[in-house]
């Protein structure tokens, strides 16, 4: 048995069928975590969706921004942007199905065995791992619940940008959504900066990759995550990002899990959008 991290697909589906067979993934015995994103900006958005729900409990999948977009854009809640490519999952037989299977995942898994934690973007420098899971499971009722449509009308949004206990209703959950889906840069009080997209270096000076807040508490989790594709593949001491930019034309990569040290697999992707149209 092999556990294999796969980064930002961004339905980018032959990619991903390339990097399967490069690491001989089995079905039968293996098992795929996601990092969120595994649609829009690609291509093959609709496929990707059907593969990895598909793969049942062969796979873990957390949310990403754009997941959530295309759940919001569903729900009515919000309007489709200019390089969006969700059309053929919102047009297709099965779209209630998928989009229901979509609205059931997590925004964060952790094994105990193997000692990893799965997010899309950051945790923020309170939140230990009871945090993060109490947190996490917020969310997630609210995207399960009858009313999961309001959830939406109100996600979007910078603010509040720090966490407070103190947060109720819907400031608390697009905290908490905003630091798991959408976070790169704090500042050393723990606030969110969500304007920067750049890699570490180019930010303004005040800030520091959310990582790397000494204050944090989840530094004892070993914490991997995508949706920064300026930083790339990377490793620090306690987090490895796996978003090495399959939709701009880079490539789309894997962590093997269940060998130290982590084995990383890679392939190449054509470009499927500009980055100066980001």
């Amino acid at each position: 048995m092999s556990v294999y991290a796969i980064g930002d697909v961004q339905g980018c589906y032959q990619a991903l069928r390339a990097l399967l067979t490069q690491i001989q993934f089995d079905p039968k015995r293996d098992y795929l975590w996601f990092t969120g994103d595994l649609v829009n900006r690609g291509p093959q958005s609709l496929e990707v969706l059907r593969f990895v729900r598909d793969l049942g409990e062969r796979s873990v999948c957390v949310l990403g921004n754009h997941d959530l977009h295309l759940l919001a854009v569903a729900s009515g809640a919000a309007k489709l942007k200019k390089h969006d490519t969700l059309d053929e999952i919102l047009s297709a037989p099965d779209r209630d199905d998928l989009l229901r299977w979509l609205r059931s995942r997590p925004l964060m898994h952790h094994d105990e065995e193997l000692g990893y934690t799965l997010i899309h973007a950051g945790l923020l420098p309170p939140w230990d791992l009871a945090a993060v899971r109490h947190l996490a499971r917020e969310v997630e009722a609210a995207l399960q619940s009858d009313s999961y449509a309001d959830f939406f009308k109100h996600m979007y949004g910078n603010l509040p940008d720090h966490w407070s206990d103190d947060l109720r209703g819907y400031d608390r959950l697009r905290v908490i959504v905003n630091a798991f889906t959408r976070l790169r840069y704090c500042d050393l009080e723990g606030g969110m900066d969500l304007r920067p997209t750049g890699p570490p270096g180019t930010q303004p000076p005040d800030l520091v990759p959310w990582f790397q807040v000494p204050t944090r508490h989840s530094q004892n989790l070993q914490i991997i995550f995508g949706h920064w594709s300026a930083l790339g593949r990377w490793r620090g001491n306690d987090v490895v990002c796996l978003d090495s930019g399959c939709v701009w034309g880079r490539s789309l990569t894997a962590a093997r899990l269940d060998i130290e040290p982590v084995q990383f697999s890679s392939v190449d992707c054509p470009l499927h959008l500009d980055p100066h149209d980001a």
